[in-house]
């Protein structure tokens, strides 16, 4: 009987330990943290791909970069990341429009772009000045401004975009390519080229082929540009093709020879680009890059043809927020006051 009593105590011992684990594991199943497989089965589904978008914001046109990002971040679902690039002087302004203003919300970096990278290579005699700030070059420079990133959006801060930006992002770029630009040759029907007088389409327009480094290239004049104010970038490929190498070479070369034609239909960030990318580069979307609304302001375009752009591109001396201008209500309906009241807009004569 005293065997038998123990046996009995020993199974009723091993039957209330069991109910206890069954009641511990059902009291923290919904307590405990998810473990690790957990985690990485949501990834995918939790984690949206970040889309980071590059934009200078100069010190005398900072409204401009204020409006791009608005239009940006209000025409999207997507995941963006901007990085606004300024000069040391203009960090702190930068800072404040964004988070005194209903961009507050935006998901943003602030880069110091150092000008001292551009020592010795530009040449101070450009016909247009203005193309000569440092943060025009800012697009040389990408991979050492943004390093966790494949691929890159650079955009001139005279743009409004009217799109999804995701869809721009989307750009197949091809094998070996670095980048992918609009080309000049490309503009739709409703941009007559004789409406805008003066603007260069073919490398005729950037470069000077009275130089012997040019002729060299083997280029043909009458080779269609492309503008760099757009440009979705593969950094690998940047970094791999030693891009910012080279067109620190041909800058250099500019200021010992002289190379870019004096009409420079478009800067004299353009005509290095011209050469690094000439034949190794994809292409944009047209309505992704409608430009040229700053070249002439009595060159206006239909309602139909600006609602059906992606984004606009008032590239060119008149700009949307001074006079005289075009179109400037759709850039005005995206433009966020200056909280400090310094950027003011200027429509009349």
């Amino acid at each position: 009987m005293a065997l038998l009593r123990k046996i009995n105590q020993v199974l009723l011992f091993l039957l209330i330990m069991t109910l206890c684990l069954i009641l511990y594991k059902k009291v923290h199943k919904g307590t405990l943290p998810k473990n690790d497989t957990d985690d990485e089965s949501e990834t995918p589904e939790e984690l949206e791909e970040e889309i980071p978008v590059v934009i200078c914001a100069a010190a005398g046109r900072m409204g401009a970069t204020m409006a791009a990002i608005n239009s940006i971040y209000s025409n999207t679902d997507a995941n963006i990341l901007f990085y606004v690039v300024g000069l040391r002087n203009t960090l702190t302004r930068i800072r404040k429009w964004i988070e005194h203003s209903k961009l507050r919300e935006i998901n943003f970096k602030i880069v110091e772009f150092n000008p001292m990278v551009l020592k010795g290579k530009i040449r101070p005699d450009s016909p247009r000045p203005e193309l000569l700030q440092p943060l025009n070059f800012v697009r040389f420079y990408l991979p050492l401004l943004i390093h966790q990133h494949e691929k890159v959006i650079y955009l001139d801060d005279d743009v409004i975009v009217q799109g999804d930006i995701q869809e721009l992002y989307d750009t197949t770029l091809a094998l070996g390519h670095a980048a992918a630009f609009s080309d000049d040759c490309d503009l739709p029907s409703a941009q007559d080229i004789n409406r805008l007088v003066g603007l260069q389409n073919t490398y005729m327009g950037y470069l000077d082929y009275r130089k012997k480094a040019i002729k060299d290239l083997g280029i043909s004049p009458s080779t269609c540009s492309f503008n760099p104010g757009v440009i979705v970038a593969n950094m690998t490929e940047w970094k791999h093709q030693r891009i910012t190498k080279q067109l620190e070479k041909w800058m250099q070369k500019n200021v010992e020879e002289n190379l870019y034609s004096s009409s420079l239909g478009g800067g004299v960030a353009t005509s290095p680009m011209l050469i690094v990318f000439h034949g190794k580069y994809s292409t944009i979307n047209p309505l992704w890059h409608i430009r040229h609304l700053g070249w002439n302001p009595d060159a206006r375009y239909s309602e139909h043809f600006l609602q059906e752009a992606k984004l606009l591109h008032w590239n060119g001396r008149h700009k949307p927020w001074d006079y005289p201008s075009v179109h400037n209500d759709l850039w005005e309906s995206w433009f966020v006051p200056d909280p400090a009241g310094i950027f003011k807009l200027n429509h009349h004569s």
